[in-house]
């Protein structure tokens, strides 16, 4: 049985709650969690074993938050896939968003294309961010998308029609709440969960490799028995 994670998803939470133990804004926190997410997708490129790490960077109840915050949080995307290209290259990463990119300003779509554009070679992890992303509009778009063609609504066909077509192996969670929050909802259905206390801007390299040390006992079945 291949009990390699070779699909991670993180749900990278806690970045507001990190700058207040600060007493900083928000805004640091997140600033600070941009960092994390470099950290991590660069440990992961190094790892043979992982093909894939999705990083779910902005839902589509984010909008809720307050119209700085998400005015913030949307100059950060763009600044920091502009910083992160050279970085993809150089560790032969793939970029490919997932969610409704429609909603985001001309400018950040078109920087959001370069950067795809700018990896389609590279042959290593594909890091994808979700953004404006949400597991129930992602499956809602897919049967609109099925019945436009008029496809025959079946699970592979679903599958294929959705976002990302890579089932999760490991899913994790910082900032200690124990829920996925509508992140790849038809993905995880078989995806081993694990939650941390910690917040997402002391999350680091050495605790992914503790809980992928974990994900390696777990003997998963998939409905199945030995």
């Amino acid at each position: 049985m291949n009990n390699l994670p070779t699909h991670i998803a993180i749900i990278m939470d806690g970045n507001g709650r990190w700058a207040e133990t600060q007493k900083k804004n928000r805004t640091f926190g997140h600033e600070k969690g941009s960092e994390t997410a470099r950290l991590i997708t660069t440990y992961c490129s190094g790892n043979s074993e992982i093909q894939r790490l999705t990083l779910y960077a902005f839902s589509t109840e984010n909008w809720k938050r307050p119209k700085l915050e998400v005015e913030f949080l949307m100059k950060l995307l763009e600044k920091y896939l502009k910083r992160e290209l050279p970085a993809y290259l150089e560790n032969n990463i793939r970029f490919e968003p997932i969610g409704d990119l429609s909603a985001f300003s001309s400018s950040l779509q078109k920087t959001i294309k370069n950067v795809c554009n700018a990896t389609a070679h590279c042959t290593g992890l594909i890091q994808s961010l979700a953004l404006n992303y949400g597991g129930r509009d992602e499956i809602l778009r897919a049967v609109n998308k099925l019945n436009e063609n008029q496809t025959p609504i079946t699970a592979q066909s679903l599958n294929n029609a959705l976002d990302s077509v890579s089932d999760v192996d490991l899913l994790i969670r910082t900032g200690g709440d124990h829920r996925i929050s509508n992140f790849l909802l038809w993905q995880s259905a078989y995806a081993e969960l694990f939650f941390t206390d910690t917040l997402w801007p002391e999350f680091n390299v050495d605790e992914l490799e503790k809980i992928i040390s974990q994900f390696k006992k777990v003997e998963r079945r998939f409905g199945g028995v030995n």
